[in-house]
């Protein structure tokens, strides 16, 4: 049997494992980026070193036998996904929720107003990232939107003393827009409050640790009782006393500064007056929360918006458009032969890198289910290289991968580090057939 598995993130490795090493099934595994870990390289922020590090073991699996790697092939416009199943016994669907949400707010289209999406894939070094150098060398006041890890992890990059910053494996320009943004202050705005956030404790505690940095919490933004907020929840539990921590300091004066605006919703963005408009939402005795009618204008040079990734349709899968995900019973997608989904694309943007390996687990085993039995119908291993070469597409294999890698390694020592990314499609490209 041969597989084909569109999307070399997570959850498309960990099911090239699955069906490589527990069902001995020849795969090959496509991207449209060069190279392979999707989300993992350029979703986590690079001073998360311990997550970032699991791309070391996700990439073990292109080294297996039955695995091919197709780096710099876009599914739906170099190979359709019609022709794909036509030369494979079966697909697997795994290219993620990239896409972000919109806020609908007079504004948002400016040059100004941004979402967090396009913010990472610039400082992780997407190689389509739009590049955000002249943003920061003119901001003072930036408002993240959202109140989930992403929002966090914004926050900590634009404000984090660069100095823990130079250790990362960020690109050169990116590390030299930092050096040179000119944010002292970074507002969080949230619409709901401290206890509906989503923030890890570990990721929240780190922003009332950085140097140089005060947090300030408006006192009346937390629950009347922690207890009652949480419900026995204990992430929340931990965040309600991290943010109650911040709220009762003493207020100091610092050279930069993270201000937390829960229970306010975005209304409108003013690019001509640098401000976000936001409506203060009053709580009722039940909990819930309902517009009051006060409004509050906030600093803001740029505004990042970071409330959620959705998926997005490729011609000739079926899609929901309405849960932004391709749909499917027990990974099997609905409407379509031989076709099944993984991760995110498959449940929405939810759990962490982990959880993507049981999905992905799961998944192999329906297909197994439906197909071990039949014999395979594949073309031959040679075909889809023969299809690629004959279109012009200049594929990355796992010997150009590596070849990528140790460029980047060898990049990053001169500074003396594990390694630097290299961001350039171009380069990335010519490194891949070891130029």
């Amino acid at each position: 049997m041969r597989v084909a598995v569109v999307g070399a993130g997570p959850a498309g490795i960990y099911a090239a494992e699955a069906l490589a090493t527990d069902h001995n099934v020849e795969v090959d595994v496509f991207d449209t980026l060069p190279v392979p870990c999707g989300l993992v390289r350029y979703g986590v922020a690079p001073d998360h070193f311990s997550i970032r590090s699991v791309r070391d073991k996700l990439v073990e699996t292109l080294d297996h036998p039955k695995v091919r790697f197709f780096g710099n092939v876009t599914i739906g416009t170099d190979i359709s996904a019609e022709e794909l199943i036509s030369i494979y016994d079966a697909v697997i669907y795994t290219y993620g929720a990239s896409q972000d949400r919109a806020l609908g707010i007079e504004g948002e289209d400016s040059d100004s107003c941004f979402a967090a999406t396009e913010f990472v894939k610039w400082y992780t070094g997407h190689p389509d990232a739009q590049d955000f150098s002249g943003q920061l060398a003119r901001a003072q006041d930036v408002v993240v939107i959202g109140l989930g890890n992403v929002a966090v992890d914004v926050t900590r990059v634009l404000i984090k003393p660069i100095s823990e910053m130079n250790e990362t494996d960020m690109p050169e320009h990116v590390l030299k827009a930092l050096r040179n943004s000119t944010v002292r202050r970074v507002h969080v705005v949230g619409r709901r409050g401290p206890h509906h956030a989503t923030f890890t404790t570990k990721e929240l505690k780190e922003l009332g640790e950085l140097e140089g940095v005060s947090v300030n919490i408006m006192a009346s933004d937390l629950p009347s009782s922690d207890a009652e907020a949480s419900d026995g929840n204990r992430v929340v539990e931990r965040n309600l006393k991290v943010v109650r921590d911040w709220a009762e300091r003493d207020s100091v004066d610092t050279p930069k500064a993270i201000n937390f605006r829960f229970y306010s919703t975005p209304l409108a963005y003013s690019e001509r007056d640098s401000e976000l408009v936001v409506e203060r939402m009053t709580v009722l005795p039940d909990g819930a929360i309902q517009p009051s009618g006060e409004l509050e204008r906030i600093p803001a040079d740029l505004v990042i918006r970071s409330v959620g990734y959705k998926g997005s349709h490729l011609t000739g899968v079926p899609f929901d458009s309405a849960k932004s995900v391709i749909p499917s019973v027990d990974g099997k997608i609905i409407g379509a032969e031989r076709s099944y989904v993984a991760g995110w694309i498959k449940r929405g943007p939810s759990g962490i890198i982990g959880t993507n390996k049981k999905d992905a687990v799961a998944t192999v085993a329906t297909l197994m289910a439906d197909l071990s039995e039949q014999p395979s119908g594949a073309q031959a291993p040679d075909y889809v290289v023969s299809l690629l070469k004959d279109r012009g597409i200049q594929y990355v294999d796992v010997s150009g991968w590596k070849r990528i890698d140790a460029a980047e390694r060898e990049l990053g020592s001169l500074s003396g580090k594990e390694r630097t990314t290299i961001h350039e499609r171009k380069t990335l490209l010519s490194l891949a057939k070891g130029n």
